[in-house]
């Protein structure tokens, strides 16, 4: 006699070979499509750095402004309330509960729509002093306004596109959000170039142009993942129509992806302060610790791939009770990511030029951008560590933790960037202080996660 869960569906035996296979081979299976999606993601920055720095070195001021909150935007959609979102869903089908995946998808459709209209707006609203209060003034503020009143009160575009690809990945499918978002980025990188710089008949928009092509990009891939989804190609159907929604399944997303939303505002609240403290010795500086940063920016990535890889297979174990399972598969996805931006951190630690030179041939630019890069780099591996880490723990639904160590980071920056601007420090004196919080990061999310319980068995 079938068994009979919660909501009255029939529990069968899940099919996922998530919840069996060998962990490490099946984790590196899932992150690749992600990490060739991501590496791409990762040229559109470069590209776009490129050729605003064709714009000349107030172009590229006014983008280290507003660099943050796009990745902001980026961080909540898609590694906060996406990975919630995948969470949800893979818990359910881990119980074998496709009926729940289902309206859970709903729901996280719903949740997104609504987070991506209210940013549009705030965006379309409250740009400029935003971003004055980050520092920008004159010619810097004028442009990083010009590039906002398109890339972030499009933000609607961009959290529809992660929700939609976090539904599809917490049915353990990484390839078509993948693809979705290779596409998207090429796109983004085609059509930015032409609008920003003007190629034959097209006019030089400048960043309008930059912006334009990102709002497009995202807004196709939303349209297409949308598409995937109602189309009954995915394991799950989103249903839109007749559909009825109930606080349980907000909140079954939400207990995951509100809490997880403090990290990623603490991380940018953690640039911000420093990009303003940073602003105070003059545009070039500036725009050189915007280079630099903006490599911090494409870890994110780098991890994100792992990170949401292990989301679902954490979920599907926990929601089928293997407790032990779930805890080795977040271990394994946190070596991984440690691993990988390790190892970029002590290339770029050794050749910083390798990056700083893509961007800039200005002495005083190219001299910050390197200097930042001398001292961050080798804290890249404890950060890669601590966010693989705040992915996993989405999928076994206890993510407070990895939330407080992520304050921890914001506290070492805050308090000692205070310090340090009072005694009239010198920029390094800042960029090594981001190598201690990135240290103080991954250990105190590993010591999270290890004196977390997640079940009755560990």
């Amino acid at each position: 006699m079938d068994q009979v869960v919660d909501n009255g569906s029939p529990k069968i035996p899940p099919p996922s070979p998530l919840l069996t296979a060998p962990i490490l081979p099946t984790l590196l299976r899932l992150t690749l499509p992600n990490l060739v999606a991501m590496l791409v993601a990762a040229l559109v920055a470069i590209f776009e750095t490129i050729y605003v720095g064709v714009l000349g070195t107030t172009a590229l001021a006014s983008i280290a402004l507003v660099f943050p909150l796009i990745m902001l935007m980026q961080m909540l959609s898609a590694g906060a309330m996406g990975g919630g979102v995948s969470s949800a869903i893979s818990r359910a089908l881990g119980a074998g509960n496709e009926a729940r995946a289902a309206a859970l998808a709903v729901h996280a459709f719903t949740i997104g729509a609504l987070a991506g209209a209210v940013f549009s707006l705030v965006f379309l609203l409250f740009s400029r002093p935003i971003l004055a209060t980050l520092g920008g003034s004159g010619a810097v503020l004028d442009g990083a306004v010009t590039y906002a009143s398109v890339a972030l009160t499009g933000a609607i575009a961009v959290w529809l596109l992660n929700t939609l690809a976090s539904i599809v990945r917490g049915t353990g499918n990484m390839r078509v959000p993948s693809l979705t978002l290779l596409v998207a980025s090429a796109l983004q990188i085609v059509l930015g170039g032409a609008l920003g710089l003007g190629i034959g008949p097209i006019p030089r928009l400048g960043l309008v142009g930059v912006a334009i092509g990102l709002v497009t990009g995202f807004a196709l891939g939303a349209a297409y993942l949308f598409w995937f989804l109602w189309s009954g190609h995915a394991r799950i159907a989103l249903r839109l129509h007749g559909a009825v929604l109930n606080r349980e399944m907000f909140m079954d997303i939400l207990k995951v992806g509100a809490v997880a939303a403090f990290s990623p505002l603490q991380s940018v609240l953690t640039v911000l302060i420093l990009t303003s403290l940073i602003a105070a010795h003059g545009p070039e500086v500036l725009a050189g610790y915007g280079i630099g940063a903006r490599l911090e920016f494409l870890l994110v990535p780098i991890v994100f791939a792992v990170g949401v890889a292990s989301v679902p297979m954490v979920g599907m174990a926990m929601g089928a009770g293997d407790v032990v399972r779930a805890r080795r598969v977040a271990w394994t996805a946190g070596g991984v990511g440690g691993t990988a931006v390790g190892i970029l951190g002590l290339l770029v630690a050794i050749l910083p030029d390798a990056w700083s030179g893509l961007f800039t041939s200005e002495p005083l630019v190219r001299a910050t951008a390197n200097s930042y890069l001398r001292w961050a780099g080798p804290g890249f591996a404890m950060f890669g560590v601590g966010l693989a880490l705040y992915f996993a723990s989405q999928g076994s639904g206890r993510i407070l933790g990895p939330v407080l160590a992520a304050t921890v980071r914001l506290l070492v920056i805050a308090v000692g960037g205070w310090q340090l601007t009072n005694a009239g420090a010198p920029p390094w004196a800042l960029f090594a202080l981001v190598t201690c919080s990135f240290a103080a990061y991954g250990a105190a999310t590993a010591a999270a996660v290890h004196f977390t319980r997640w079940g009755p068995r560990g």
